[in-house]
């Protein structure tokens, strides 16, 4: 039928198979592997049965071959369907474990690539799929896949089921979650608050139980072994009222608080400090989202005039993903002589004066990339910087 005609349908009801897998995974460790050789050609060592997708499994390993005919120079791996079911279609993957820490594991996957005659079928209890000749046992024993006499094998299962979709015969609406403005509100209205902050000339009440819930820091100084359950009030120093405030915004609502609201100002420049003093102080009480919800706003308003203050924030807290961020943007030559300029670089050469070098290798990189002159280009950087190659500051002939 043509897209045409299926346009002009017009059917009373409709309905949607969805085909899916549903995926389950079972580690099975074999401890004295050098006691189970010689056990045999179709002898096994069985993991405990697991369940997958309404089914029950376990993994077969034959240290000597699942056939004479291989005994012993292979050994044999396979997961077994264990339940008295029939006609089970699945995908599989059998890993063995690089025990050395490298990831080169040896894997045999279904997953993530075509299969040409779909799914495996499984006909009837005790059905298996794996390989009788998974690996040689010469080169298991010499590998990083047997560490301290153990072999450990890693199965996943991914039963196919069908699911159908047809039309809902209701018509209530589920509303969008409302948690976070109903969190703020008690916050706002006070009610039932236990602690109170001073910071600055600013007080700010809250709720223990809630701060716990949401920062580790605040847990172990409220409930943890040497933490006082009993203060009822807290001078907070170093911190902007303002920033205080909207970091309790954020641990209320998990959305990354309105600061044009709370500063009144509407100044991106004043905005984006704000962000860059919330993002410090996400550090100090261990708020992680908010943390990354900073570090996303930053990169996406990064100009010549704050990358160097963000930088200096990054390197100060071990920010690696927005320090990383941040070099590649000044290592532009389009954006190197504006940040040179920037009031900020100058606070970036007072507070961390060891970046100069790595900020010097990182714009020497990118020149490396965009031209083969590559020295003349070093040479060029290095009097852009007023640096050495070791990022000493040297006087600028005149």
């Amino acid at each position: 039928m043509s897209s045409a005609g299926v346009e002009q349908l017009n059917p009373d009801s409709v309905s949607t198979t969805v085909m899916e897998t549903v995926n389950g995974s079972h580690l099975f460790t074999i401890k004295g592997y050098s006691l189970a050789k010689g056990m045999s050609a179709g002898k096994y060592i069985q993991s405990d049965v697991f369940s997958v997708g309404g089914y029950d499994w376990a993994i077969y390993f034959y240290p000597d071959g699942k056939n004479p005919e291989d005994n012993p120079t292979y050994v044999s791996l396979f997961i077994a369907l264990a339940s008295d079911s029939s006609d089970i279609r699945a995908l599989f993957e059998l890993t063995l474990i690089d025990q050395s820490g490298k990831g080169h594991h040896k894997v045999h996957s279904h997953f993530d690539r075509a299969l040409e005659g779909g799914p495996y079928t499984l006909k009837y209890k005790g059905s298996m799929w794996g390989y009788k000749r998974f690996l040689r046992r010469t080169a298991l024993e010499t590998s990083d896949f047997l560490k301290d006499d153990c072999l450990i094998v890693s199965c996943t299962v991914g039963v196919v089921k069908a699911r159908v979709e047809g039309p809902k015969h209701y018509g209530i609406v589920l509303p969008p979650s409302n948690m976070g403005q109903g969190l703020k509100d008690l916050l706002d209205s006070e009610v039932g608050c236990d602690i109170a902050f001073q910071v600055g000339d600013e007080t700010y009440k809250a709720h223990k139980l809630i701060l716990a819930a949401r920062s580790p820091v605040f847990r172990a100084q409220f409930y943890g072994p040497i933490g006082n359950n009993n203060v009822d009030r807290i001078v907070i120093e170093d911190v902007e009222p303002s920033i205080f405030k909207a970091m309790l915004s954020f641990i209320y609502t998990d959305v990354l608080p309105d600061v044009h609201e709370i500063t009144g100002s509407t100044s991106a420049s004043s905005f984006t400090n704000m962000i860059q003093h919330l993002l410090a102080i996400a550090d100090l009480y261990d708020l992680g989202r908010l943390k990354i919800l900073c570090e996303v706003f930053l990169c996406e308003k990064l100009n010549v005039d704050n990358v160097a203050t963000t930088l200096a924030l990054a390197e100060q807290h071990q920010f690696l993903q927005l320090r990383a961020f941040c070099l590649k943007f000044v290592a532009s030559p389009s954006n190197l002589r504006g940040v040179m300029k920037s009031e900020g670089f100058k606070h970036l050469n007072e507070s961390c004066p060891s970046l100069l070098s790595e900020l010097l290798n990182t714009v020497a990189a990118a020149d490396k990339s965009l031209t083969s002159g590559q020295s003349n280009k070093k040479r060029s950087v290095n009097s852009v910087l007023g640096c050495d190659t070791n990022a000493r500051q040297v006087r600028r002939r005149t």
